[in-house]
């Protein structure tokens, strides 16, 4: 059996732009990619803590140490600049290999930069 888990989240971000006339997507500094194990171009939920908007969108790499967390397209319509979100991405494996599995958990500082 094949179930869907938790393979890593940047926990509370605060969005640092917000551009509707893009192509849809969220713009992440890659250091907070690197370290979330996340890949360009990968599905990702995004969460809303000021809302409670939830919506999927996928990943585009922002310029490494810029702390830069943009919304693009439609999803600049879910958040605003400020408000802070939570990324969280999953996988899907085997049951017995998603007991042991240890997710990729990341907790940036108010500039969203790595701690």
């Amino acid at each position: 059996m094949q179930i869907q888990v938790l393979k890593s989240k940047i926990h509370r971000v605060k969005v640092t732009q917000a551009e509707l006339h893009y192509v849809g997507s969220v713009t992440i500094d890659e250091d907070l990619i690197d370290a979330a194990w996340l890949i360009e171009n990968e599905k990702v939920q995004i969460v809303n803590v000021n809302n409670g908007e939830r919506f999927e969108t996928y990943v585009i790499k922002g310029p490494r140490k810029s702390g830069t967390i943009c919304l693009n397209g439609p999803a600049a319509r879910k958040a605003q600049v400020g408000d802070i979100i939570i990324i969280i991405s999953y996988a899907t494996m085997d049951f017995e290999e998603a007991k042991k599995w240890k997710p990729y958990l990341i907790f940036p500082d108010t500039n969203n930069k790595l701690i």
